[in-house]
């Protein structure tokens, strides 16, 4: 059984576009699933562990805030990714 050179061209062309789709499902579209949303909130600190803040927020993940100066008690505004254990400190 021999194929046209339609045949071969729509065999080609099917293939192109299976890889493709695999390319686009496996790479293009599990990385939007990193860009994640950034949240602003005001929370207190609870402690601070030679430089390591640790706040509660919304989402009860508690967050880490590195090279923090701040007492606990202090209120602040922090800015982290949703779902993400780091924050930093939003400046006013």
């Amino acid at each position: 059984m021999e194929l046209t050179s339609g045949q071969k061209g729509g065999l080609i062309f099917g293939g192109a576009l299976i890889v493709a789709g695999l390319v686009l499902s496996t790479i293009v579209f599990p990385f939007w699933n990193l860009i994640r949303e950034d949240v602003n909130e005001e929370v207190e600190i609870l402690t601070n562990d030679n430089g390591q803040c640790y706040v509660e927020t919304s989402d009860n993940i508690p967050k880490i805030i590195e090279d923090c100066t701040l007492q606990p008690g202090d209120v602040v505004t922090i800015t982290y990714g949703e779902g993400l254990a780091w924050a930093k400190i939003t400046e006013p």
